[in-house]
């Protein structure tokens, strides 16, 4: 029997070119999705813990885009239908969280997952078990308006894309602040998140300092009020070590200023954040006389 070596090497050429063109096709139907938790500051001397379990997240893939099955099959993941729009499960584990212990740049990673790649416009966030502890030990158990029924939707915007074969990272920030809203016997619950791309936002840090018996101190407690076109944008307090730090902030101009009670306020203009980089903006803060 004869056989015909170019034609054989011409067909494993071919099966083998088969192989990679469908693996190349699997990667780009698969992104990465990274989410992260942290939380706008709760300046309040009675409060120790704010807590949340979070117990299942998932996220609207955009209208008039169709979910790829083969994708969907190979991550494992669960997809929902709500009034007609796809939702991709992306947890559905009980994750207890205090957000206090979330500040000054400390986040706690939520998920870090293998998703359909496409855009996302709509995450939903599904929580319970809230409560307040207070500084004497008093624990104070919240009413959940809708957050463990249809979930606490937070809009991305712009659209959260992603890519196959990349990683994307959201950042979820839930002000406490306006979340855990204090009335006469206690505290109400009502959930404010906002969606960052970590990808199309900055981070402001910095170290507020004085110099005191001719010795430079971080100084702890201060306040520090970020603005855009003379309009509050966020705020956050220095910690022990006089640092701070301020995430997913969009890229641009923002006025930043600095107070601290004993101490000259003190302002810087024109601070320009780029996206997906920190910019430092220290501040050395003037006794008052």
């Amino acid at each position: 029997m004869k056989f015909n070596f170019s034609a054989i090497a011409l067909i494993t050429v071919l099966v083998l070119s088969s192989s990679c063109s469908d693996q190349n096709d699997a990667n780009n139907a698969i992104g990465r999705l990274k989410v992260q938790l942290t939380d706008a500051p709760f300046p309040h001397d009675l409060v120790a813990e704010a807590n949340v379990t979070i117990f299942k997240i998932d996220a609207r893939y955009k209208a008039n885009e169709e979910l790829d099955t083969q994708a969907i099959d190979s991550t494992n993941m669960t997809i929902e239908t709500d009034k007609g729009k796809p939702f991709v499960v992306l947890m559905e584990d009980e994750m207890p969280v205090n957000l206090l212990e979330l500040t000054n740049g400390v986040t706690k990673t939520l998920l870090d997952i293998d998703v359909p790649a496409g855009s996302y416009d709509l995450i939903r966030v599904y929580v319970k078990g809230i409560n307040v502890v207070l500084k004497d030990g008093t624990t104070l158990n919240l009413d959940i308006p809708s957050g463990s029924q249809s979930g606490i939707k937070v809009f991305i915007k712009p659209e959260l894309v992603v890519s196959g074969g990349l990683t994307s990272d959201l950042l979820l920030d839930f002000d406490v602040s306006k979340s855990f809203v204090q009335k006469a016997n206690g505290f109400n619950f009502k959930p404010v998140i906002k969606a960052s791309n970590l990808s199309t936002a900055g981070t402001l840090s910095g170290l507020i300092t004085a110099i005191e018996q001719d010795s430079i101190v971080g100084i702890e407690g201060a306040q520090v009020a970020v603005f855009v076109a003379d309009t509050l944008n966020t705020t956050t307090f220095s910690d022990i070590d006089g640092g701070y730090m301020i995430m997913g902030l969009d890229a641009g101009s923002y006025t930043v200023e600095v107070e601290k009670e004993g101490y000259i306020m003190q302002t810087a203009e024109e601070v320009q954040l780029s996206a997906a980089n920190k910019t430092v903006q220290d501040f050395e803060l003037l006794l008052e006389e």
